[in-house]
C-alpha cells in the first residue's frame, strides 16, 4: 500500500444526534452530527415518528387511500347484472283495460 493516501483514522470519534443522544465510533471525521439513531429511528423504539421533508408519506398514504376506493367500485357490466337479478325477482302486474269488459261479460246470464 502507498503511503500518506489513506485519510486520519479517528477511534473516538463523537457522534451526536439532533434527539440530543451522543456516542462514541470510530471514523474518519473527528465528530458528526445525525438526524437520525438508534434512540430515537422509529424501526428500533417501534413508536411511529415521522421525518417527512416531501411529504413522501402523505403522498403514499393518498395513493394507498385511492387505490381502496377503486376496489369499492363496480363496473357497468356488474351493475346491470344486479339490477337485472333484482327485477328477475319482483311480481310482475299488468294492467289492462279489458279486465272490466271480461267481468262483465262473465257476469251476465242468458
Amino acid at each position: 500500500m502507498k503511503n500518506d493516501i489513506h485519510p486520519k483514522y479517528y477511534p473516538n470519534c463523537k457522534v451526536t444526534c439532533v434527539c440530543g443522544n451522543a456516542f462514541t465510533t470510530g471514523s474518519t471525521e473527528p465528530e458528526l452530527k445525525v438526524e437520525l439513531c438508534s434512540a430515537c429511528h422509529p424501526f428500533y423504539t417501534g413508536k411511529q415518528k415521522l421525518v417527512d421533508t416531501a411529504r413522501r408519506v402523505e403522498k403514499f398514504e393518498a395513493k394507498v387511500k385511492a387505490k381502496d376506493a377503486i376496489k369499492d367500485k363496480k363496473g357497468k357490466k356488474v351493475k346491470r347484472a344486479a339490477r337485472a337479478a333484482i327485477r328477475s325477482k319482483k311480481e310482475v302486474v299488468v294492467k289492462t283495460k279489458d279486465i272490466k269488459k271480461i267481468a262483465q261479460v262473465q257476469l251476465k246470464k242468458k
